[in-house]
């Protein structure tokens, strides 16, 4: 938490619980970290990076439960966890999940405040939420490797992750000085995670000029 400015918070479907998500909750708010959904297919097995099959207004209820779950906890941001591991992503699917968070929203609260979907960056899926009526950040990864493409290069590799601090921090600075994302993202899974966090943080902030406990205009 002390590297970090907004916290994606597994909502029970590929991973977390209900006392997971009160405990991560507490901890982000104390210090000041935003947080956000972060909901699943419900396959804890393969941590959700595998494709379900699943009708959209399945997907919208799945959304919609983890929207329930988090904003409980003051979520603000929400980021759908991927199975496909590319920019593109199936539009019905990327529908549903613009529109169960969307269709809670209406629910609770007429309109409601802005909501944030991070999405992959160079996905038209971006483009398809924001015609949704959806604010949107394009994302970024630190820890994982990219194809020549744009897209994510496949778990299936060994070389897919980025696990050395150093390299995963020159990757975060080059996205940032590109302008093109707003949000840089390190998952909690990678192998040193923290050592990672911690030294795209510090890169950061040197080329911000701010100390490196003050917000960066990352994520």
């Amino acid at each position: 938490m002390e590297f970090i400015t907004s916290a994606n918070i597994a909502c029970g479907g590929h991973a977390g619980d209900e006392a997971a998500m009160e405990r991560i909750a507490r901890l982000a708010l104390a210090r000041g970290v935003r947080i956000g959904a972060h909901p699943g297919y419900p396959d804890r097995a393969n941590f959700g990076r595998v494709a379900i099959p699943m009708p959209a207004a399945e997907i919208e209820r799945m959304v919609r439960g983890a929207d329930r779950a988090a904003r409980h906890r003051g979520a603000q941001p929400r980021r759908p966890h991927r199975s496909r591991e590319t920019p593109r992503r199936p539009l019905p699917c990327g529908r549903a999940e613009c529109g169960g968070g969307a269709r809670h929203r209406r629910r609770r609260s007429g309109v409601g405040p802005p909501r944030t979907l991070f999405g992959l960056a160079g996905s038209p899926m971006l483009d398809v939420w924001r015609q949704m009526g959806m604010q949107v950040a394009a994302e970024a990864f630190a820890d994982r490797r990219y194809e020549p493409d744009g897209t994510l290069r496949s778990r299936q590799f060994p070389d897919a992750l980025i696990a050395n601090p150093r390299q995963a921090a020159a990757q975060a600075l080059r996205f940032a000085r590109a302008g093109k994302v707003q949000t840089i993202c390190v998952h909690g899974d990678t192998p040193g995670a923290v050592d990672i966090l911690r030294a795209c943080r510090e890169a950061l902030a040197r080329v911000a000029g701010r100390p490196r406990r003050r917000a960066l205009p990352y994520q």
